[in-house]
């Protein structure tokens, strides 16, 4: 036998010598592979996060319920303020009309005094004058103007024809004599004016005497 035979047999047989430089990074990469794995969860980590999920959320639900509730309420409350607000103001919508009256409905009372005093009449009229004119400043302070209709021509958005005149000397539709004047507030009629209206003589046909 030889000496190699008795000492450790076949050369296949010895111990491999050290790890070459790219075996060693294989192992390094396998190894910190490893470590970044994530972590197999537990059924009872999975349900526990699910509850605190749900928790979460329930409490954010809850939280916007109760945001809506709250403006839902100052919505509410705004509306009834201003249904509140409208509903006082038509009440006192004429205010400053009835304020501007006042001194007018005063001078009335004095001429009606003055003339039950005694006297010919006549201070009861140049009182009543006046009023009348104090009222009628008043009226136009508030946007309200008499609408006029004396020999003018016959406008039906504005004229009111309660009677018709047999007229040969005027053209036919003209305003022939006012009743009553008529008023607008603003540009919107309040009340249009009463007149009588010119129209030509019906012809007389032959026979019609007979």
């Amino acid at each position: 036998m030889t000496a190699a035979n008795q000492k450790g047999g076949p050369a296949s047989d010895q111990t491999a010598g050290p790890a070459t430089p790219g075996e060693r990074a294989s192992d390094q990469g396998s190894a910190e592979a490893a470590d970044q794995a994530p972590e197999t969860q537990s059924p009872q980590d999975v349900i526990e996060q699910l509850r605190q999920d749900l928790a979460a959320k329930t409490a954010e639900a809850a939280q916007n319920y109760d945001r809506f509730l709250r403006e839902r309420a100052e919505s509410e409350n705004a509306k009834k303020r201003f249904q509140r607000e409208k509903a006082e103001g038509l009440r006192f919508a004429n205010e400053m009309l009835i304020r501007d009256l006042i001194p007018v409905i005063d001078n009335l009372e004095r001429a009606v005094e003055h003339a039950e005093s005694g006297g010919n009449g006549q201070p009861l009229v140049e009182g009543v004058r006046l009023v009348l004119r104090a009222a009628l400043e008043v009226l136009e302070r508030h946007g309200v103007r008499r609408v006029e209709a004396g020999g003018q021509t016959f406008d039906p958005t504005r004229h009111e024809a309660i009677a018709q005149v047999h007229d040969t000397q005027r053209e036919p539709n003209q305003v022939v004599e006012q009743f009553l004047p008529g008023y607008a507030l603003h540009e919107r009629l309040l009340r249009a004016a009463q007149v009588s209206v010119s129209a030509k003589p019906p012809v007389e046909k032959p026979g019609d005497d007979d």
